[in-house]
């Protein structure tokens, strides 16, 4: 059992958020898409069209890597549902981590980063693969180092910090401006909503009575982003004998053990395999994994637990959240050109 009721964890790491939502720049991104709320911006990062396009540029560039090949974009490809399509993610020299490469896909939502919440903002996130020895592997001085050496970024940096040059606090900024801009909204399901019956076929919508009723998935896939920034042990990967912590690793909280971030599904047709260690190739894999009620473990959320699904069921949530979700305006962003 959790040592603290689910609902009570929801809310201590929802916190984060009610806080952020307090310090709003004055120049907030324009009007958000159907069905999102206004973009949470940190007061000390305003969003510029200079600053988004430097940060897009540092996001696409291998050359933050020690190989000079891994970017962010290597494990978070538009192409990709901004993941990377394969089991985990892959950093220099082909190292592989334990984790699947999470979508950056509405991230700015988010209160807490990573699958284990270590990283409270955007910006706390943005610098952490660069140093990661199985990820990027520069260090802080050398990543500068080199963006200093590349006269079009230490310009660029001048322009918009007005630094000397590039800085840890200009690069994580910067590319957390650009992540902000990886935003899907006005989905069928939106548009539905917003009282357009015929936004989803009827197969969907039998989907969507089963997603907020019978099937449970509600009770965390919540809000417009459909996710609860909480952290749930949803039985995955539990039968290992060195299975992975999650969640604990960083609360320190027995409670948290084997629980991790609930994913947004928006885009979520996009953006697999599923879970945290991506071992769910199709969404079919991932409700037949909630149907039978996950991996028993004693840290199992309430939540979690079996629910008969016949297969035409199944058909139409999968539906639902395939075509619900996967908006028309996809964040396609294409790489730019890099400085020199």
């Amino acid at each position: 059992m959790n040592c603290l009721p689910r609902c009570f964890r929801a809310f201590c790491w929802t916190v984060p958020t009610l806080l952020v939502s307090v310090a709003i720049s004055a120049d907030p991104p324009a009007k958000p898409p159907l069905g999102l709320p206004s973009v949470p911006v940190p007061s000390d990062n305003a969003m510029t069209p200079e600053k988004i396009t430097l940060g897009k540029q540092l996001y696409f560039d291998g050359r933050l890597s020690a190989d000079n090949k891994v970017s962010c974009a290597s494990c978070h490809d538009p192409a990709k549902g901004f993941s990377n399509g394969d089991r985990f993610a892959t950093g220099v020299e082909g190292k592989k981590g334990g984790r699947s490469a999470p979508t950056v896909i509405n991230t700015a939502y988010g209160s807490l980063q990573f699958w284990d919440g270590r990283a409270k903002t955007l910006e706390d996130q943005a610098l952490g693969p660069i140093q990661n020895p199985i990820e990027m592997n520069l260090t802080l001085e050398a990543v500068i180092k080199k963006l200093n050496g590349i006269e079009g970024y230490k310009t660029q940096f001048k322009k918009v910090f007005g630094t000397d040059g590039a800085t840890a606090d200009g690069i994580a900024k910067a590319i957390a401006a650009y992540e902000r801009t990886v935003i899907s909204g006005n989905a069928p399901y939106d548009k539905f909503k917003a009282g357009d019956t015929k936004a989803l076929s009827e197969s969907a919508q039998r989907g969507m009575k089963l997603f907020f009723g019978k099937a449970h998935c509600s009770a965390c896939h919540a809000g417009p982003n459909f996710s609860d920034n909480s952290f749930h042990n949803v039985g995955v990967g539990m039968d290992k004998k060195d299975f992975d912590k999650g969640r604990a690793d960083i609360s320190k909280l027995s409670g948290d053990t084997g629980a991790f971030k609930t994913p947004t599904l928006r885009e979520i047709a996009k953006s697999g395999p599923y879970f945290h260690d991506g071992s769910a190739k199709t969404l079919e894999e991932v409700v037949d994994h909630y149907a039978k009620g996950g991996i028993p473990n004693e840290w199992l959320d309430e939540e979690i637990f079996n629910i008969k699904i016949a297969p035409a069921e199944k058909a139409d949530l999968v539906k639902f959240m395939t075509e619900g979700f996967s908006s028309p305006d996809y964040p396609d962003h294409k790489a730019p050109e890099l400085p020199k």
